[in-house]
C-alpha cells in the first residue's frame, strides 16, 4: 500500500521559553501544503528500509519510520515489511518532511493491519519521535504549542490563494537555527492576529528564527524579499528554514528565482 506524506509549513513561529528538558515552548500555526514523499509497505520475510529520490543524510537505522515501526510492535503484532521511501520533500527545509513520513507510517501501519488505534492514539506513538509528528496524523491546520506536539484547532484556508514556496540550495540544521534564538514572549497573539487580511500579517506574523538564520545565510533573506517584490501579500521563511513561502493573490511569474532555486507552486 502506498501513502503520500505531505509538507507543512509554519505561519508565524514564536519561541517563548527554555523548557527543563531541553526543548523550548513556542507558539507557532502548522499548515499542509501539497508537497509530497511517496511511502509504501508490503509484508516481507524481513523488516527492511530502502530510499529514493532525494538522498536522505545519516544512517538509514537511524529513520523516523523504522523507529515508528518498532515503538508500535512493542504493543501490537506486526509482521516483518519492506518500506520504501521515496523522498521528494526538500530535507533541512522546516517543512517537517521526516515527521510527515513518520506520521503517515503510523497511520499506514494502522489501516494495513487493522490495529484498531484512534487518532489519539496515533498521536501518542508520533509525539514520541519527534515534536511535529502528531501533527500529521489529522493533517489539518492548527496553533501548536508547548514543544510543537500540543494543537488547539484553528480555522484557516488559504485555498483561494496562490502558495509559492522556494527552497533554496541552502541547508539549516534545527540547532544551528535554535543556536541564534533568546526565547521571549510574542508582542501579539498569533490566533488574533491570523484572522486579519492576509496583506496585514507582514507587521504582526513573525518567525523568531528569521534574524539569526538571515544573518548566517543572508541568501535566503534575499528570496524573501524577492518574492515580496513580486506581490507576495504575506512572505516567511518556515521554520527553522531554509524554505521560504509567499502567499500571492494570484500566482506570479518567479522564472527569475527558477534559475537559481528550486520552486513548487500549491495552488
Amino acid at each position: 500500500m502506498i501513502v503520500f506524506p505531505n509538507a507543512k509549513i509554519n505561519i508565524g513561529l514564536n519561541v517563548v521559553e527554555r523548557r527543563a528538558d531541553g526543548y523550548h515552548n513556542l507558539e507557532t500555526v502548522f499548515y499542509p501544503i501539497k508537497i509530497h514523499d511517496a511511502l509504501e509497505v508490503v509484508v516481507s520475510d524481513k523488516l527492511i528500509f530502502t530510499s529514493s529520490g532525494d538522498l536522505i543524510p545519516g544512517n538509514a537505522d537511524d529513520n523516523l519510520c523504522l523507529k515508528a515501526y518498532h515503538l508500535i510492535k512493542k504493543d501490537h503484532d506486526l509482521p516483518p515489511v519492506h518500506i520504501h521511501l521515496h523522498k521528494n520533500i526538500p530535507i533541512g527545509a522546516g517543512l517537517g518532511g521526516g515527521s510527515a513520513d513518520a506520521g503517515f507510517f503510523i497511520k499506514l501501519l494502522n489501516e494495513v493491519f487493522e490495529i484498531g488505534l484512534t487518532n489519539e492514539a496515533m498521536q501518542v506513538y508520533a509525539r514520541q519521535l519527534g515534536a511535529d509528528c502528531a501533527f500529521f496524523i489529522d493533517n489539518k491546520p492548527v496553533f501548536a504549542f508547548e514543544k510543537g506536539d500540543q494543537f488547539e484547532s484553528i480555522e484557516l484556508d488559504l485555498s483561494t490563494y496562490s502558495l509559492v514556496l522556494v527552497m533554496p540550495p541552502i541547508h539549516v540544521s534545527t540547532a544551528e537555527a535554535y543556536s541564534g534564538v533568546k526565547p521571549m514572549g510574542s508582542e501579539n497573539d498569533l490566533r488574533s492576529a491570523l484572522k486579519l487580511p492576509v496583506f496585514e500579517w507582514r507587521n504582526v506574523v513573525k518567525n523568531d528564527f528569521e534574524k539569526s538564520v538571515f544573518k548566517h545565510h543572508p541568501q535566503i533573506l534575499l528570496v524573501k524579499e524577492a518574492l515580496y517584490k513580486k506581490g507576495a501579500l504575506y512572505a516567511a521563511m518556515s521554520g527553522s528554514g531554509a524554505a521560504v513561502f509567499g502567499i500571492f493573490n494570484k500566482k506570479p511569474d518567479l522564472q527569475e528565482l527558477e534559475q537559481a532555486n528550486q520552486v513548487f507552486y500549491d495552488v
